[in-house]
């Protein structure tokens, strides 16, 4: 059994898993995902970090020098204490005024969160982070799907460049012979356009398909963040057949869609959009908040771990809305009608990957008939070539008749070649729609009838 994040290796196919290892380690949007999630995870520690008090170290010295006639000075003239004064007490009054005061403390502030605005911001950033989480899982299987898809195309293309060229090699034979035929009168006109117009359709195809093929290799090199020469190597000319699948779950349970990112993001997001309401709610009260600082306070540094000269202050702040003109009640209606468009989204992302699981299932039952059809097609025109080579050699039956065998080999090898690139995308249809990887849990669940893919997959 494959890993389940690994949902990939479900196809069985070593060339595609060193594709899904390139664009894991190097795609760009996987990148700028991860740091939309290191981002998320950066508010939520922010938002926690609101809840606790709020410390911090002071070291300070404050020095002034000031005349002795300003300032202070100026202030005891006008209270009456002049220079008489001084002279009868036998002072004397310096004609500058030079203090240093050095400080060591500790300041702090803390806001009692009375009605949970602070926890519930904090909750309302833990449940983006985690919905920050499913989008970046969302991105993942998105690029992954991505690549996957241009991967079976990229080999399609290029099995359909060499089954075209084998054609118009045989529609060339078919066009001598039709010249030879008209030339002995064995056939009309008509016969040799129509053999001629067939090669130039044939030669016409082989440019379009290498055109496509750099558009798609293209589109590769981006997923993979750049040209790999070890994936070109690496890249097979045919598709290989496709592993046969896993039980499917024909009624998807609830707790299957919910590992799908977008629906888990959606549930995050109305979750955090429930916790904001609680905040702007509590925005509406008042609000407790204290302050203050302790230390040291000193002229002379020496005395710094003197205990008389410790000091402390506290602040207590009781503080109420009074009057802002309908801005915290703004704030909550806008926050309630946010949770009202995330219930939506949830409701509609639930919806959404509903339909998506069940036309994903109908659409691989689907593909996996057709491609049996069309094996059993090919296998019948596989026998009818090789009979007609050994009848040619034999000297029983004609070149002519040889190669309309031939060419009919090859246009259902084309068609088998397109029906498994679509079966391959049916099954990533399915991947992508449940997230991912799916399981079976319990008798209760039927299985989806997977004979058809099953015999389509089997060589």
């Amino acid at each position: 059994m494959p890993d389940a994040a690994r949902w990939w290796e479900s196809f069985e196919d070593p060339a595609l898993d060193r594709v899904m290892e390139a664009a894991l380690d190097s795609n760009f949007d996987l990148a700028g995902a991860v740091a939309r999630v290191e981002q998320a995870r950066a508010r939520a520690r922010i938002a926690v970090g609101a809840r606790l008090p709020m410390i911090s170290a002071s070291l300070g010295a404050e020095s002034f020098d000031v005349p002795a006639n300003a300032g202070l000075g100026a202030q005891l003239e006008e209270l009456g204490i002049d220079s008489g004064v001084f002279d009868a007490f036998n002072l004397t009054l310096p004609d500058r005024l030079d203090l240093t005061t050095y400080s060591l403390g500790a300041n702090f502030a803390y806001e009692a969160d009375f009605w949970g605005r602070k926890r519930d911001a904090a909750r309302a950033a833990a449940a983006e982070h985690l919905a920050a989480e499913a989008d970046f899982q969302a991105a993942r299987i998105g690029v992954l799907a991505e690549t996957v898809r241009t991967y079976l195309e990229v080999v399609d293309l290029r099995r359909q460049r060499d089954l075209t060229a084998d054609l118009v090699g045989i529609l060339e034979e078919q066009e001598i012979l039709a010249e030879v035929r008209y030339e002995r009168g064995l056939t009309d006109i008509d016969r040799l356009y129509e053999a001629r117009r067939a090669v130039v359709d044939a030669q016409t195809q082989l440019p379009r398909i290498t055109g496509r093929l750099a558009d798609a290799e293209g589109r590769l090199w981006v997923l993979l963040g750049g040209y790999r020469e070890d994936v070109e190597q690496a890249l097979p000319d045919a598709l290989p057949s496709n592993a046969p699948l896993a039980s499917v779950p024909n009624d998807v349970p609830a707790n299957l869609l919910l590992q799908r990112p977008d629906v888990g993001a959606a549930r995050e997001r109305v979750q955090a959009a429930r916790y904001l309401v609680g905040a702007r709610r509590a925005e509406l009260l008042p609000s407790l908040s204290l302050s203050g600082s302790i230390g040291l306070l000193s002229t002379d540094t020496g005395e710094w771990f003197d205990a008389d000269q410790w000091f402390s202050n506290l602040t207590v702040n009781l503080l109420a809305p009074v009057f802002e003109g309908g801005r915290r009640r703004g704030n909550l209606a806008l926050a309630e009608a946010r949770l009202d468009e995330a219930a939506a989204a949830f409701g509609r992302a639930v919806v959404t990957a509903t339909s998506e699981v069940q036309a994903s299932l109908t659409g691989l039952s689907s593909s996996g008939t057709v491609v049996s059809l069309l094996r059993d097609a090919a296998d019948e025109a596989a026998a009818e070539a090789a009979l007609q080579d050994q009848r040619f050699v034999s000297g029983v039956a004609d070149y002519a008749t040889f190669l309309a065998a031939s060419r009919n080999h090859i246009a259902w090898q084309s068609a088998l070649a397109v029906g498994k690139r679509d079966l391959g995308y049916a099954r990533l249809a399915l991947h992508r729609a449940l997230g991912g990887p799916w399981t079976l849990q319990g008798d209760a669940r039927a299985d989806l009838d997977t004979t058809s893919i099953a015999n389509a997959d089997a060589e």
